[in-house]
């Protein structure tokens, strides 16, 4: 197996306002004291404060991403931002196929996947997530469900360094609810064995994300499954000290 750099990605959400920009200096300053030194640091924040963010904190190695993007580099869509609008703010990476854009929006993997195709033809990581939902779960069809989507959202050509796997079960998103250790590592194990069976080298060496309920308290059983290599944050990752709890899990 691949010697994998970490991730631990916040998404924002529709959350954060100018006066948000205060808790990026925090976390700067935490990551300053080498609160992490073995983990990427990326925050997504709604697109409105995206280049304000990214001009927060100059030199601490934060990186920074949008939420969404369109599939098309320009033209008549209107309220949409395409990804060279997001790189052109600043963004690193892009989260596409998010199960709240998936569910609010009808998205489908097909589109999905051209907007991860989009992504990197703007020369910005795809964050490609991926989930069931509860009820999916009960019937047995998790692996299956997750498996479906990861062969229609990701594009024929990846590398490692343009895209991320996120798994996030709809369920426990927001909820309170955590798969177990166990359930975790059963779907990583196998979104691992589709990637190397379809990408080879590239496949192994993807990072895979966990991402639903993640808090402090949980953090280093989580990040220490096999085949989990980062997070994908919700509301931890509005506030310093409850995002950098969970970057800790990867302190050396």
């Amino acid at each position: 197996m691949a010697n994998i750099r970490a991730l631990v990605a916040g998404n924002w959400k529709m959350n954060g306002f100018n006066a948000s920009l205060e808790m990026l200096d925090e976390l700067a300053s935490g990551l300053r004291e080498g609160t992490a030194s073995t983990c990427d640091v990326m925050i997504c924040p709604p697109t409105t404060i995206l280049a304000a963010a990214a001009n927060q904190v100059p030199g601490s190695g934060i990186l920074f991403g949008g939420q969404d993007c369109h599939e098309a580099e320009a033209g008549a869509h209107t309220g949409d931002i395409s990804a060279a609008m997001l790189a052109d703010a600043g963004a690193n990476a892009v989260i596409v196929g998010h199960s709240e854009r998936r569910a609010d929006h009808g998205e489908t993997s097909e589109l999905v996947k051209t907007k991860a195709e989009a992504a990197h033809r703007a020369g910005l990581m795809a964050i490609v997530c991926v989930g069931e939902t509860e009820a999916e779960r009960r019937a047995g069809d998790a692996v299956k469900v997750v498996s479906g989507q990861l062969d229609e959202s990701l594009p024929d050509k990846l590398t490692a360094s343009d895209t991320v796997v996120a798994y996030e079960p709809v369920w426990a998103i927001g909820t309170g609810l955590t798969p177990t250790a166990e359930d975790v590592a059963e779907i990583h194990t196998a979104i691992r064995e589709n990637l190397i069976a379809r990408f080879g080298d590239d496949g192994a060496a993807v990072r895979i994300l966990y991402g639903g309920s993640v808090k402090p308290a949980n953090a280093v059983e989580l990040m220490g499954v096999a085949n989990v290599n980062g997070t994908l944050v919700g509301g931890a990752s509005l506030k310093a000290e409850d995002f950098l709890g969970i970057i800790t899990a990867y302190r050396p």
